[in-house]
């Protein structure tokens, strides 16, 4: 597979970020959702038609007293245009495996429907080989405001490398400097990674795991969206998200990364498939990447899970 080195965005309510910016203007990332248990934030989350985020928020909780809140600008003072609903249904992947985070995935069914606007829209997803990811969140102690921060996505072959091989998966997508100093973090999990392709963002990863925060040589880990079609859709009857193929350009330099027990990259590489877009209008004027949310109060079962 060829490579295309593009923009890709995390964005986030989190406390966490790290290396990253505040969003100034609200409605930059109007996807981008906070998931509350009793009123503080516990994980991010992206709305798809229901909301997408990470199984490993969901181990040991259930609806009651879930909320997922929408367009907000901060976690604290006045949200003019946050719109909150009730949790009616979680669905984590089948296949979620607890122990190495393969197929961190979750669906959330909101109470009711949620009408968009400026500041609230769905977004889709994509698979990506190579790009700048950009993730956003609201960092903690202070300020409490949506943030955002650019990184590179780095191949499984080298991630693997990193973390171990076998550690990552063909359902997991990295993304970090190899200096480290940028990433998501604890409280970010569940949230989206996006890059822009032509004047569309798509969501290519939900934030998943790490070693650490922002260390150099491990890079964020997230759940690549574009494995799970079939399953989202199997599980969304009406208001589905829609798939599209991409395919990047260019050399794939992950290609000649070795190291010791990783076996020889194939000779030939299938194309890319499917990722995942949304059959609702797309916002045009940003886009969300698994983003790290925070919370007024960090919970254990809020936190992107460290190694």
């Amino acid at each position: 597979m060829s490579r295309l080195l593009q923009l890709l965005c995390v964005s986030t309510v989190n406390t966490r970020i790290l290396g990253g910016s505040s969003v100034a203007t609200a409605g930059i990332w109007p996807w981008m959702a906070s998931l509350q248990k009793n009123g503080n934030h516990m994980c991010g989350g992206t709305l798809v038609s229901w909301v997408l985020s990470a199984a490993h928020c969901f181990q040991s909780i259930g609806t009651s007293g879930l909320v997922v809140s929408l367009g907000r600008q901060s976690q604290e003072g006045l949200n003019p245009n946050a719109v909150s609903r009730t949790v009616a249904q979680i669905i984590n992947h089948p296949n979620y495996n607890p122990s190495t985070f393969d197929n961190d995935i979750s669906l959330l069914r909101l109470s009711s429907t949620v009408e968009f606007n400026n500041f609230i829209r769905t977004t889709g997803s994509d698979l990506i080989s190579e790009t700048l990811f950009c993730v956003s969140t609201v960092p903690l102690p202070s300020p409490q405001n949506l943030m955002e921060v650019e990184v590179p996505v780095v191949g499984n072959r080298q991630c693997n490398c990193d973390y171990g091989v076998g550690r990552i998966t063909d359902n997991m997508i990295c993304a970090g400097l190899r200096e480290g100093g940028r990433d998501s973090c604890q409280g970010d999990s569940g949230g989206p990674m996006v890059s822009k392709q032509n004047s569309r963002w798509i969501q290519s990863g939900v934030v998943s795991f790490g070693r650490g925060c922002a260390l150099p040589n491990f890079p964020g880990v997230y759940a690549r969206v574009s494995r799970y079609q079939t399953w989202i859709n199997s599980q969304i009857s009406t208001n589905q998200p829609g798939f599209l193929t991409f395919r990047s350009t260019g050399t794939d330099g992950d290609l000649s990364v070795t190291c010791a027990g990783l076996p020889a990259p194939p000779t030939t590489i299938a194309p890319t498939t499917t990722g995942q877009t949304t059959t609702t209008t797309a916002p045009t004027t940003t886009t969300t990447t698994a983003p790290k949310t925070t919370t007024i109060a960090p919970t254990t079962t809020a936190k992107r899970e460290c190694l």
